[in-house]
C-alpha cells in the first residue's frame, strides 16, 4: 500500500521552490538559509475525538487535520511553509482513506501555500489517527505569544462563538491572513487561537501573562450556532455558556493596548468583524461582568484531552 500510495502522492504533489528534497528519501530537504525564526507545530487527531469517520468523509476530517494546524500557526502570527503529514490508517480499504484524506487537505494547504515535503504512512487494526507537522515564518515584530498581556490591555476576538459541533470545527477558515496583517500594522502583547474553549484558552494567556482578566458578557460575539445548539438542547445550557465552554471556534484572542484596540476597532480590517469583549486586570481570576456591573467568577471550562 505505502508505494502505491507514494507514487499517486508523487503525481499530485506541485513543486515548490523551498523544497530541495521531498518524497524517496529518508527526510526531506527545504531551504530556508535566508529565513529568521522558524515556527513548528504538531497535532494528533484521532478517529472517535476529533472526528467521527462514520459520520464524516474523509476529505473534510483530511481538511480538518491541515486547518487546526494551521490556525496554531496564525495564533502565532506565522506564515506557513511545509508541513509533513503522518498517518496511522485502518487496514481496510487503507489506500482509498488516504488518498481522501489528501484531497481534502491538499486545496488548503495549495490555498495557504503550503508545501506538503514528506510524511508517513502505516496500517493497523484500529482506527485513524492523523498527525500533521507544520513549519511557519515570523514577521519582524517575532511571534505572537501567550505570555505578555498587560493589565488594562483590551481583549479582543474575531469572528463569534459557540455551537461548533453543528459544523463549524471541521469546516472553519484558519485566521492565517488575519493574523498577519494584525501583526503587521497593530501592536499585540499576546495571542492564543481558541481551539479548545473562549473560556479556557483566555485563562492560558491570563495564567502565562500573571495577570487576571474580565469578560463583558453583553459583548461576548455569539454564534447563530450557539443559540440553535442552545434552543435544540433544552438543558438550560445558554448560548452563552455554549459560546464561553463549546471550543474548537478556531478564532484570534488577542491582548491589545487600549489605544491601540481603539485604533484597531474603529478601522476593523478584516473581512470579519473584531470585537472588544472585555479587559486584562492585576487582580488574579477569571471574572464575567454582566451588564448591571456586578461580576462573578468564571471557571475556565472546555476541551481537555
Amino acid at each position: 500500500m505505502e508505494r502505491e500510495f507514494v507514487d499517486w502522492l508523487r503525481r499530485r504533489l506541485p513543486s515548490h521552490p523551498l523544497l530541495r528534497l521531498g518524497l524517496g528519501d529518508d527526510a526531506a530537504v527545504l531551504s530556508l538559509a535566508e529565513k529568521t525564526y522558524c515556527v513548528v507545530t504538531v497535532d494528533l487527531l484521532s478517529d472517535g475525538v476529533d472526528f467521527d469517520l462514520k459520520e464524516v468523509g474523509p476529505q473534510r476530517i483530511g481538511r480538518k487535520c491541515l486547518a487546526v494546524n494551521l490556525s496554531d500557526l496564525a495564533a502565532m502570527a506565522a506564515e506557513p511553509l511545509a508541513g509533513v503529514v503522518a498517518l496511522c490508517l485502518p487496514k481496510t480499504e487503507a489506500f482509498e482513506l488516504a488518498v481522501a484524506l489528501y484531497e481534502g487537505l491538499l486545496p488548503l494547504a495549495e490555498k495557504y501555500r503550503v508545501v506538503i515535503a514528506g510524511g508517513d504512512t502505516n496500517t493497523w487494526d484500529g482506527r485513524l489517527v492523523v498527525s500533521i507537522t507544520l513549519l511557519g515564518l515570523v514577521g519582524p515584530r517575532g511571534p505572537l505569544c501567550r505570555r505578555g498581556a498587560l493589565p488594562s490591555d483590551r481583549i479582543l476576538v474575531t469572528g463569534a462563538f459557540g455551537g461548533s459541533l453543528l459544523g463549524h470545527h471541521l469546516d472553519f477558515e484558519p485566521r492565517v491572513k488575519e493574523a498577519l496583517l494584525l501583526q503587521k500594522e497593530y501592536r499585540l502583547h499576546a495571542g492564543i487561537d481558541v481551539s479548545d474553549s473562549l473560556s479556557l484558552d483566555l485563562w492560558r494567556v491570563m495564567s502565562e501573562s500573571g495577570c487576571g482578566a474580565i469578560i463583558d458578557a453583553a459583548a461576548v460575539p455569539i454564534a447563530p450556532a450557539a443559540h440553535r445548539l442552545a434552543a435544540a438542547r433544552g438543558d438550560n445550557v445558554s448560548a452563552l455558556d455554549h459560546a464561553l465552554t463549546d471550543g474548537e471556534d478556531f478564532e484570534l484572542l488577542l491582548a491589545v493596548p487600549k489605544d491601540e484596540a481603539r485604533r484597531l476597532l474603529a478601522a476593523q480590517p478584516l473581512s470579519i468583524p473584531v470585537t472588544d469583549i472585555g479587559e486584562f486586570i492585576s487582580e488574579p481570576g477569571l471574572w464575567l461582568r454582566e451588564a448591571d456591573g456586578t461580576r462573578r467568577a468564571l471557571s475556565p471550562c472546555g476541551w481537555e484531552y
